[in-house]
């Protein structure tokens, strides 16, 4: 490998330069769980969201009936917490990790700026957090880490349970009484889909499909017990399945390794799974700092956070795993 000289200045420019890129970079490190939900910009703090409910009825002709509508609006807010990062690390480590990293491999570094790419590559790492986090993080204003900064979706669905808003009574809650291994998971799963309101199932129109946020070891178990249920029947055609059976193909299976340890499934239209982030102001920033004689300061700050647009049973399900006593 060749050397490579760079100085903090070269650095700080391309981080001036290529800021609104390195932001938007943010965002694409987190496309393995963002493609399945849906992006919000222009978020700074809170913005109301929500959806309307009630409905509206034509009955035979009078002249003196008065309809009292009972449409309403049901807010929630989606709250973006601003953070922040101050790293410091040594650029000639950097230089030597971007080699082996998917950002920029092989012939790629010749079409690509030195000074961007180890920005991209620090974004990268600095995202990936929020990717990891995007189910468990617990909003604490002293905290330090990524976990701190903002409040996940199965952190919203623990207080959304607690102040009862979430409920089995309420139709947008179903506890399992067993727990799901290959053996079961194909009833377990089917029987959890089968419970959602008929509005949340859709009407068969393919263009509404849902989302059955779960965890790899529980696809796992789906599709083991599935080759075992249906062996080799003309139709099953393929090991992998990509949506749950008897859902006509609109209910996807999404299995994903940020929610390992969850105690929730989550069932949702990806319209419902909102992630909120700024990328339009200039409260957001990116700059590289030199106080140190090895070592280069990364500083970056920047908005995040989820939230439901409805917790109605029209619009999520949310299965509660069993935990054995």
């Amino acid at each position: 490998m060749s050397t490579l000289t760079i100085t903090p200045e070269e650095l700080a420019k391309s981080a001036a330069k290529f800021r609104k890129e390195l932001l938007i970079m943010s965002v694409i490190a987190l496309q393995s769980t963002l493609k399945h939900m849906s992006l919000r910009t222009g978020i700074r703090y809170k913005e109301t969201v929500g959806e309307m409910s009630g409905s509206i009825e034509m009955g035979p002709y009078s002249e003196t009936r008065k309809n009292e509508s009972n449409v309403k609006i049901n807010g929630r807010v989606l709250e973006t917490f601003f953070g922040s990062v101050w790293e410091q690390f040594s650029p000639n480590s950097v230089y030597k990790s971007i080699y082996g990293d998917s950002i920029v491999i092989g012939e790629g570094l010749k079409n690509v700026p030195i000074a961007k790419a180890v920005l991209a590559f620090l974004m990268k790492k600095l995202s990936g957090t929020l990717n990891k986090n995007i189910w468990g993080a617990i909003r604490n204003d002293s905290g330090n880490t990524t976990a701190d900064l903002f409040n996940g979706f199965d952190t919203i669905t623990e207080t959304e349970i607690t102040a009862g808003n979430i409920a089995v009574a309420k139709k947008n809650l179903y506890e399992f009484t067993a727990s799901i291994d290959a053996t079961n998971a194909v009833d377990l799963l089917k029987a959890f889909y089968r419970a959602a309101t008929d509005e949340l199932q859709g009407d068969g129109d393919e263009t509404v499909k849902l989302k059955l946020f779960m965890p790899k070891s529980i696809y796992n178990a789906y599709v083991d017990d599935y080759q075992a249920t249906v062996g080799a029947v003309p139709y099953n055609k393929q090991f992998n399945k990509t949506f749950l059976e008897g859902s006509n193909d609109l209910c996807e299976l999404v299995a994903l390794p940020n929610k390992k340890t969850s105690p929730y499934l989550h069932l949702s239209p990806k319209t419902n799974m909102l992630v909120g982030v700024d990328q339009e102001s200039d409260t957001e920033k990116i700059t590289i700092e030199k106080h140190h004689p090895f070592l280069l300061d990364f500083v970056a700050a920047m908005f995040f956070g989820c939230q439901f647009e409805s917790i109605s049973p029209e619009r999520l399900l949310v299965g509660k795993l069993f935990v054995a006593p």
